[in-house]
């Protein structure tokens, strides 16, 4: 059964490690993603982004594929399906298909506009019991066609976006969506110090966790980071074994374009990414 993530990141932020999210993009995605959770006993959010939910066929096959894979793989870690940089209507749209979480990315609107449509969603979700992220300054990269240059999040915006009750807090500290350009400037610990100190409880979240170093990685934790977001890095890791795969020629071989063999090494390759992961962020054993 799909649970808010607001406990496991309640416990994440007082145990000093983080829980990722994970984003899913087909079946194998999923599978891979629930699997290794569940065998490292650790909780888990799988991210969902608008473009990804169109591709899944929409949010209601996306929460009956996860719903029932919770079910027929026997998962009993806590696992939260989670809207990725909702819109407005996106959000409203998950909560209705059945999302146990969303994210509403208010960042480009003028911070009273932010403030106010993240108030509804607030209301909405907290009847409700999911869970709510919101977000200040914007995540730099490219995230479904809106491109930022990784700016860093007013703190005083962030704590009247916190003081509305939302559950968790995206903040722009320098992180980038997608691979790191190579004069990236590292990420801002004195934003997300200056931050944390003026959200106190509040779990904070890391976008563009790929290629971020790990002992800035650990540095984030320690500062207050309790949920960080992977997707890049699995989609490379998968893209990787199946070139392999191809380049070798087992396709050839045999049955070996059935897709059930043709994905298997990627599908591999996302459970050691996701496990690599999970031990970094500090999560492993603690559902």
């Amino acid at each position: 059964m799909l649970v808010s993530a607001k406990d496991m990141l309640t416990k994440a932020k007082q145990g000093h490690y983080a829980v990722g999210q994970f984003n899913i993009n087909n079946l194998e995605w999923t599978k891979a993603i629930l699997m290794t959770a569940q065998e490292l006993n650790s909780p888990v959010i799988l991210g969902v982004s608008e473009g990804a939910g169109k591709y899944m066929a929409g949010y209601k096959t996306v929460v009956g594929m996860v719903n029932g894979m919770l079910e027929e793989l026997n998962i009993t870690v806590p696992v939260a399906l989670h809207l990725d940089h909702g819109s407005y209507e996106g959000a409203l749209k998950c909560i209705e298909a059945g999302f146990s979480s969303v994210m509403f990315d208010g960042s480009h609107y003028p911070i009273e506009e932010n403030i106010a449509k993240t108030k509804e969603l607030v209301k909405l979700t907290n009847e409700k019991g999911l869970s709510i992220e919101a977000e200040v300054g914007s995540i730099g990269g490219e995230e479904d066609g809106v491109v930022g240059a990784g700016e860093c999040a007013d703190p005083q915006e962030c704590k009247q976006i916190a003081d509305l009750g939302v559950t968790m807090l995206a903040a722009g500290i320098g992180n980038i969506h997608g691979k790191y350009p190579e004069n990236w400037a590292g990420l801002s610990f004195e934003t997300l110090d200056a931050v944390q100190q003026l959200t106190g409880e509040m779990p904070l979240v890391l976008h563009g966790g790929t290629g971020i170093p790990e002992d800035m990685i650990k540095k984030a934790i320690s500062l207050g980071v309790s949920k960080i977001n992977v997707n890049t890095e699995c989609q490379l890791s998968f893209a990787a074994a199946t070139r392999k795969y191809v380049e070798e020629g087992k396709d050839q071989q045999g049955k070996g374009f059935d897709p059930r063999k043709l994905l298997a090494p990627g599908f591999e390759a996302i459970k050691e990414t996701v496990k690599e992961k999970m031990e970094l962020f500090g999560s492993v054993g603690k559902a």
